[in-house]
C-alpha cells in the first residue's frame, strides 16, 4: 500500500483504521524524512525513534484487535516545551536537563487518543522570539526559503507539518507563537482559548498568557489535533466549555460582521504594516465579502494593553530561568529579561493581572457590532537567518515589534485566534492573516477558516522543494 506525503492528519487516521497502512510503516518513513531533512531544516530538538516504533507496534496491535481510537497510531510532533515522560524539556536552551517523570497533561491526552509522539521540535529560548534559532541546537529553516527562519517561537513545528515530516503537531503561543510560524510557513494555526488545551504542570503558563495550540495543513486537521489535546487537569485554573472543533469544521459559519483591522495595536515603539502584508490581508477580505459577510474597517478598543504583557511575559521568563540548570548558559538577552521579571513580581505583575478583567469589557464590546476580527498576523515576510539572533536586548525587541506587533493582544485577553495563508509576497514568502474572537468564540473561527479554505485551497500548494509525492508506506 501506499499513503501520499499529503495525506493529512485525518487522512492518516482514516488509513491505519482501514487496515491500508501500518504505524510501523508510517512511524518508519516518517524517521527517515526527519533524518534526511535534519541536517537542512533542522526541525527536531529530539527524535524517539526506538520508543516511538515500539509506540507503532503496540498501535498496530491494538488495530489489528479492533480498537478504534481518535489518532490510533498516527505519528506527531510536539514542541520542546512539553513534558514527554523520560526526555528533557530543554525549552531552547543549553544545559543538562534531567528527563521528566511524566507526560504534560497535553501530552498525556494525545497518547490517550492513540498518537505516536516521534520527537520534541525545535524552539528558540524559552519561547521569546519569532524565530527557531540558538546555541543549543542551531539554525531551524523555512521549507519555503531555507535562508529564511520559519518564525517562532513553534518554529520546529510549524518546519515540520509544512515540509511534510508529520501531518500536524503541537506548539505554543505566547505572543503568536502558533500563529506566526504558521504564518510564514503557509499553515493553518489555532491558538485556542486559555485553558482549552492544559498547560499543565503549568497551571499558568507564563502568568496566562501562553497556551498550546495546533498546526496543521488543513482547518479539518488543525481541528481534529484540538480535540484530541483538549481538555484539563483537576487542578487546571481555566476550563472552558466543551467544544467540538471537527464538527465546527464541517459547519457554514453563517453571514458574520467582520471588522477589517490594518492599524497595529499599542506597542511602545513603532510598527508599520509591510505594503505586500496589507495586500494580500485586504485580498482576504475581499474574499470573505465575496463569500457573503458585511466587512469594514474597525479596530479593536486596545487602549494601552501592551502596560499589561510585559510584566506577565519577563515574571514568565523569571519562573523558567529559575529551572535552568545553569543559567550562566543562557541568553544575555534571557537573563535581562528574567532579572525585570523579577522586578515586577510584586505589585506590577498584580496590576497587570487586574487589568485584564476590564480589558475584557472593554474590546469584549466591540463584539457587540462585529463578531470576528480580520487582521495581518505578521508586519512583515519571515526575516531571514541570523538576522534577529545577533542583536542586543533593545535591537531584537525593535526587530520584534516591527515584523509581529499584531499577535500578543489575544494572549493578554487569553481568547482564540486562528492563522490562515494569506498567500505570497516577493520571493515566493508565505504571510498569513488571523480572525480573531471574543471568549470561546473557536467554533465561529474555525467553521469560517473552513469556509475559506474550500475557496482558496491553500493546502493544495507546497513548498518547491517538499512536493507531496507517493511513498512507500507498507
Amino acid at each position: 500500500m501506499t499513503l501520499d506525503r499529503a495525506a493529512g492528519l485525518a487522512e492518516t487516521a482514516r488509513a491505519l483504521a482501514d487496515g491500508e497502512v501500518t504505524s510501523r510503516a508510517l512511524v518508519e518513513r516518517t524517521l527517515a524524512r526527519i533524518e534526511a531533512t535534519q541536517g537542512t531544516l533542522n526541525a527536531f530538538r529530539l527524535v524517539r525513534a526506538e520508543a516511538a516504533l515500539a509506540e507503532a507496534d503496540a498501535a498496530d496491535a491494538e488495530l489489528a484487535a479492533g480498537a478504534r481510537r481518535p489518532l490510533l497510531g498516527v505519528p506527531l510532533a510536539v514542541k520542546d516545551d512539553m513534558d514527554v515522560a523520560g526526555e528533557p524539556t530543554a525549552f531552547g536552551c543549553r544545559g543538562d536537563f534531567p528527563p521528566v517523570a511524566a507526560d504534560s497533561e497535553a501530552v498525556r491526552r494525545l497518547r490517550a487518543a492513540g498518537a505516536v509522539i516521534v520527537g520534541k521540535t525545535n524552539t528558540c529560548e524559552l519561547g521569546q522570539w519569532p524565530f527557531t534559532e540558538g546555541p543549543a541546537f542551531g539554525d531551524t529553516r523555512n521549507p519555503w526559503s531555507t535562508s529564511h527562519t520559519p518564525g517562532g517561537s513553534s518554529g520546529g513545528s510549524a518546519a515540520a507539518v509544512a515540509a511534510g515530516l508529520v501531518p500536524a503537531a503541537l506548539g505554543s503561543d505566547g505572543a503568536g507563537s502558533v500563529r506566526i510560524p504558521a504564518a510564514w510557513t503557509h499553515l493553518v494555526g489555532i491558538k485556542p482559548q486559555r485553558g482549552r488545551i492544559s498547560t499543565w504542570p503549568r497551571g499558568e503558563a507564563f502568568q496566562g498568557i501562553t497556551v498550546n495550540g495546533t498546526l496543521a495543513r488543513t482547518v479539518a486537521d488543525a481541528a481534529l489535533l484540538l480535540d484530541s489535546a483538549a481538555g484539563n487537569h483537576a487542578d487546571d485554573p481555566y476550563q472552558p466549555p466543551r467544544l467540538n472543533a471537527a464538527d465546527a469544521a464541517r459547519r457554514e459559519p453563517g453571514r458574520l460582521r467582520i471588522a477589517l483591522s490594518l492599524k497595529p495595536p499599542f506597542t511602545a515603539l513603532p510598527a508599520r504594516l509591510e505594503p505586500e502584508v496589507r495586500d494580500r490581508t485586504v485580498e482576504l477580505a475581499g474574499k470573505l465579502a465575496e463569500l457573503g459577510h458585511t466587512v469594514e474597517e474597525a479596530d479593536p478598543p486596545y487602549g494601552q494593553i501592551g502596560l499589561t504583557f510585559v510584566p506577565r511575559a519577563t515574571v514568565g521568563i523569571a519562573e523558567w530561568v529559575r529551572e535552568a540548570p545553569d543559567p550562566a548558559l543562557l541568553d544575555r538577552r534571557t537573563r535581562d529579561a528574567a532579572r525585570l521579571g523579577r522586578l515586577l513580581d510584586g505589585a506590577p505583575l498584580r496590576a497587570a493581572r487586574r487589568a485584564e478583567s476590564a480589558l475584557h469589557r472593554r474590546i469584549g464590546a466591540f463584539f457587540t457590532s462585529y463578531d470576528v476580527v480580520l487582521a495581518p498576523t505578521t508586519a512583515a515576510p519571515p526575516p531571514l537567518i541570523g538576522a534577529l539572533l545577533p542583536l542586543g536586548g533593545a535591537a531584537t525587541d525593535r526587530a520584534m515589534i516591527a515584523a509581529c506587533p499584531y499577535a500578543w493582544p489575544w494572549n493578554v485577553l487569553g481568547w482564540p485566534g486562528v492563522n490562515v495563508p494569506a498567500g505570497f509576497v516577493a520571493g515566493g514568502l508565505p504571510v498569513g492573516a488571523q480572525l480573531l474572537g471574543p471568549a470561546n468564540s473557536e467554533a465561529l473561527l474555525i467553521s469560517l477558516a473552513a469556509q475559506l479554505e474550500a475557496e482558496l485551497r491553500w493546502h493544495e500548494r507546497w513548498p518547491p522543494e517538499y512536493e507531496a509525492v507517493d511513498c512507500p508506506a507498507a
